[in-house]
């Protein structure tokens, strides 16, 4: 799968011209990659669009257009973008109210790791959490993280022939049975694979 280079990302001028545009296609393609797993935890499956819109946007909220600052976050970014074998998600844990936030998360140590996958009859795969930096310390998790999901060949193949893909979590305190993706995620994940 490409990564993002950069010479072909916008000029902060260029992208001003075509941001509305660029903002509206990027929030309907992420509806399609959106898996809510009960009421508080929800994954965004990140792909080229989306974290190339990231990096426009940050690279437009710091005014940045040195040549350090723009590799900067390519290396943020491009690691959350699929390479054929893998689901790369963001995931993000959800309470309104701060007092119930603070429990929760002291209550969802290790929920990262604690998120599957699974491909039709194939065993289920978990998640492998937030690999550019720890994201929990000995209170509490992180409200968000970076999930990577790897595919065997055989689970790959499944999905791509049109096998259902499940997702679910196995944590103590937050309990999601396997859930079916609805169509329109199943194929929008299935085009993240090579």
């Amino acid at each position: 799968m490409p990564h993002i280079t950069r010479d072909s990302l916008m000029s902060l001028e260029g992208y001003a011209k075509v941001r509305p545009e660029m903002r509206a296609e990027v929030m309907a393609h992420k509806k399609n990659r959106m898996v809510e797993l009960g009421d508080h935890v929800t994954l965004i499956f990140e792909d080229e669009k989306t974290m190339r819109y990231q990096i426009q946007e940050m690279l437009r909220a710091e005014r940045t257009f040195e040549e350090a600052g723009i590799q900067d976050e390519l290396d943020a970014y491009n690691p959350l973008v699929p390479d054929g074998s893998n689901w790369k998600a963001t995931m993000m844990i959800q309470y309104s109210d701060p007092d119930a936030r603070k429990v929760a998360l002291a209550k969802l140590k290790g929920i990262e790791e604690r998120v599957w996958v699974q491909v039709a009859d194939q065993a289920k795969v978990y998640a492998i959490a937030d690999e550019d930096m720890a994201r929990e310390n000995e209170e509490k998790t992180s409200a968000v993280h970076f999930l990577r999901f790897e595919l065997d060949a055989t689970s790959v193949a499944a999905a791509k022939a049109g096998s259902p893909i499940r997702m679910g979590i196995d944590h103590e305190a937050y309990k999601v049975e396997p859930i079916a993706l609805a169509e329109n995620t199943r194929s929008a994940l299935v085009l993240d694979l090579s």
